[in-house]
């Protein structure tokens, strides 16, 4: 069963930053595309980045591109978003998975607020 437990969020003034971090298990992990999403509150859920499985290929969303980086070490199956420069339309439940999400999975993903 691939499972996937989010942290690293938390209360952030704007401007700051936060590392994310994405532990995966169930699944080979360094043949796997990955992905960041986010769902802001009273919002639906949006796709943030993309990362291949040998990181030669990286995507971000514009509203986050020359902010955030994505990354992975295939080594220890886990997923990082380097979130710099964050503004308050930043705070959101983040999620990462293998797959192409349509809504947010069952699970608590992790919160970061962006605030002053």
């Amino acid at each position: 069963q691939v499972q996937h437990v989010e942290s690293g969020g938390g209360l952030v003034q704007p401007g700051g930053s936060l590392r994310l971090s994405c532990a995966a298990s169930g699944l080979a992990f360094e043949n796997n595309q990955l992905r960041w999403f986010r769902q802001p509150p009273g919002k639906g859920l949006e796709w943030v980045s993309f990362i291949s499985p040998g990181s030669l290929s990286r995507y971000y969303s514009d509203s986050v591109k020359g902010r955030f980086t994505i990354s992975r070490d295939n080594a220890k199956n886990t997923l990082y978003l380097q979130m710099n420069s964050l503004k308050i339309e930043d705070t959101a439940v983040y999620y990462c998975s293998n797959q192409l999400l349509t809504s947010p999975p069952s699970r608590p993903g992790t919160q970061v607020t962006v605030s002053s």
